[in-house]
């Protein structure tokens, strides 16, 4: 296996780099099939002879009126319970670019400009696809994201060898995938906003800055410190830009953007975390996690993948729907299409190459895999399209459908390669025993 270099798109990784994505990767897989199953539970509970009381239990209302919190089980789960999903993309984001490998811009513009052309053509083939119904247009960033629980879900469930490049090259697009996401949330799915509601947000942002930067050691050693100081800040932010009409789960983000990822070393000086020794951004990430993989996603899941089909006859005619089509064609085609024409044009327009243990169709591989969008894709399209309306439930056919095709192709090409994946793999492993280990005691030479 070829060491890594800048100049490598998809090459090799640092040690410390390999373990930690590893280690999430496999906190998403449980995450990935809770979400499947919790999934398969709402479609099944949704168009059984019981549906009514499915969809009476998501649409029951609870909360305080005068906060602007009474909200529906639906609704709770998309912007209360996902707000903690967001809240570890803002961290994992900050991670990797304060302290991870995309701090290097040669290593970071590949899966960065990737994630864009990833957002950008499956937008464009559902705006064509939608030109004739100006009213569903509203639809387009419904097939612009990926779900990196589902899709990590898919290598387990194929017992895929994807080799490490390939595997950091899929959770950063997905990261990256998010940010758009949330910046086209703010931006663009953002009818109304009080804007006196949206500065005293920056209050209880400030404190809660104030707080984890100036006590990380406090905070990462008391985990109820964590849940008794900053939690209750967290939610009044959260409560707030609520308020604001800006969608909550944009909180999360900004939240996790607060957390300091630097540790503090000897003499007080911020120095780059270790396996060993984290930073309070990645010790907050290994406690909430669980939390949201476990908890809050796949409840959203059930509350939103919930749709009554109507049988053969009603997913048929769902089909015909050009918000389905338009969402089909983004994820499944638009998705590796624009990932791998963002890569090529990269590799032909600077000194970047392809790592020579990889093949392009590898590349093809990931993209493809990233065309299962799920979570994301199921939150814009609330805010899209009305829940209940046609729209609206065609799409949510249409992301399953889209999502299951994505993976099943993807399972067909990926397992094709795991020879070779196997071969790279334990090539990966040989040279972390002779390299990696070692930078991980640069500060502290491991006693003989």
């Amino acid at each position: 296996m070829s060491s890594s270099h800048p100049r490598n798109v998809l090459g090799r990784s640092s040690y410390p780099e390999h373990l930690r994505i590893g280690e999430i990767l496999r906190k998403e897989t449980v995450g990935g099939i809770l979400l499947i199953i919790s999934a398969a539970l709402a479609l099944v509970w949704a168009n059984s002879p019981f549906a009514d009381s499915y969809f009476a239990l998501r649409d029951f209302e609870f909360g305080y009126e005068p906060w602007h919190l009474k909200l529906s089980v639906g609704d709770w789960a998309a912007d209360g319970l996902l707000a903690i999903f967001f809240f570890l993309v803002g961290l994992e984001l900050k991670r990797e670019f304060v302290a991870g490998d995309l701090r290097n811009p040669a290593r970071a513009i590949v899966p960065v400009a990737a994630a864009a052309g990833g957002v950008i053509v499956p937008a464009l083939i559902y705006v064509l696809v939608n030109l004739g119904s100006p009213e569903t247009v509203r639809g387009w960033a419904i097939p612009t994201a990926t779900d990196i629980a589902f899709a990590v879900a898919v290598l387990a469930v194929i017992s895929s060898h994807l080799p490490s490049a390939l595997r950091i090259f899929l959770l950063t697009l997905a990261v990256v995938d998010d940010l758009i996401a949330i910046a086209i949330i703010a931006f663009f799915y953002t009818e109304e906003v009080d804007f006196t509601f949206l500065l005293l947000t920056l209050i209880p942002l400030a404190l809660f800055a104030f707080l984890a930067q100036k006590n990380p050691k406090f905070f990462g050693k008391n985990t109820s410190a964590a849940w008794f100081i900053l939690l209750p800040i967290g939610f009044v932010t959260w409560a707030l830009m609520h308020a604001s009409g800006v969608h909550a789960t944009v909180a999360g983000v900004l939240l996790g953007f607060m957390v300091p990822v630097l540790r503090i070393g000897k003499g007080g000086k911020s120095v780059l975390p270790r396996p060993n020794k984290p930073g309070l951004a990645e010790t907050f990430e290994h406690r909430f996690r669980p939390l949201s993989a476990g908890i809050a996603v796949p409840i959203f899941a059930f509350f939103s993948a919930g749709v009554a089909i109507g049988g053969v006859d009603g997913f048929v005619n769902a089909l015909g729907d050009p918000v389905t089509l338009g969402i089909i064609l983004g994820l499944v085609l638009g998705k590796p299409i624009g990932i791998l024409l963002t890569t090529w044009t990269i590799t032909k327009t600077t000194k970047a190459t392809l790592d020579p243990d990889l093949r392009w169709v590898d590349l093809l591989g990931v993209g493809i895999l990233a065309g299962v969008g799920f979570t994301v894709s199921l939150l814009v399209n609330d805010l899209s399209f009305a829940q209940g309306s046609e729209p609206n439930d065609n799409a949510k056919v249409a992301i399953l459908t889209a999502s299951l095709t994505a993976a099943l192709l993807a399972t067909a090409l990926l397992r094709s390669r795991n020879k070779r994946y196997r071969r790279i793999e334990e090539a990966e492993k040989v040279d972390a025993d002779d390299d990696g280990i070692p930078d991980l005691f640069e500060d502290n030479p491991p006693r003989r």
